[in-house]
């Protein structure tokens, strides 16, 4: 089954940009993923071809406009979830990617200017979904970041089901330290228990580098994910 993604853009040729290189190109290629992008200028109905207008209330910059947005989500809706690119959304997660990643596809919306007007959340089907807490010049990129986290992760795309197991994120820590040739670099070696073959050793010092360094940098995964300190080595858990 072939990913459908569908891109509602004011931009559409930004695309494929970094999508059409590397694993998501040749995915692309081989047509393990299909990429669809439509104009949202084309769904305008005056003479100048408006796409927003003055936000309601006063205020500076403009608003995309929900009839303009509704007819370019009608044109791709078959189904697939619709995203919308705000930093307004949830943040994207990797339980979401994997999510989305299963199904048939997705239909994303990118934004601009100072963002979408509201009732097309409440009139559609659209999920906001931001992928963190910054602000760009459209929902372009956020589309990219979204649609490359998702290909990789197809059937076949990197290659070993397993290569993206022990990643971060994918157990609630970040992914422990990598090391490799040569043995010492500016005298720093590698960890002894790297290069021991004692693969339960290696397993166990993983999981301790990943739950450190988690601690470390983002406290905030703890807390969401509370039984993540507790996972066993990756080692162990294949094992078992």
């Amino acid at each position: 089954m072939t990913f459908r993604a569908s891109v509602l853009t004011l931009y559409p040729d930004m695309f494929p940009g970094p999508l059409g290189l590397s694993l998501a190109g040749r995915a692309l290629a081989d047509g393990v993923w299909s990429l669809d992008t439509r104009n949202i200028r084309d769904f305008a109905t005056d003479r100048h071809r408006s796409v927003d207008d003055t936000p309601a209330g006063g205020g500076a910059g403009m608003v995309l406009k929900p009839d303009v947005l509704a007819a370019a989500l009608d044109s791709v809706a078959d189904g697939r979830p619709m995203l919308a690119m705000t930093p307004r959304g949830a943040p994207l997660i990797q339980g979401k990617v994997r999510e989305l990643a299963a199904g048939e596809g997705v239909v994303i919306l990118c934004g601009r200017f100072e963002g979408f007007d509201e009732r097309i959340f409440e009139a559609r089907a659209v999920e906001p979904v931001s992928v963190g807490d910054y602000i760009l010049s459209g929902g372009e990129l956020p589309a990219m970041v979204l649609l490359d986290a998702c290909v990789r992760l197809l059937p076949g795309v990197m290659g070993a089901a397993s290569s993206g197991e022990e990643e971060s994120f994918e157990t609630g820590l970040l992914e422990y330290p990598h090391y490799t040739r040569p043995v010492d670099w500016e005298g720093r070696t590698i960890p002894e228990v790297l290069r021991s073959g004692d693969h339960a050793r290696i397993a166990a010092w993983r999981h301790e580098r990943a739950l450190e360094d988690t601690r470390l940098r983002r406290p905030d995964l703890i807390e969401r994910h509370g039984g993540a300190s507790q996972a066993p080595p990756s080692g162990a858990r294949r094992k078992k």
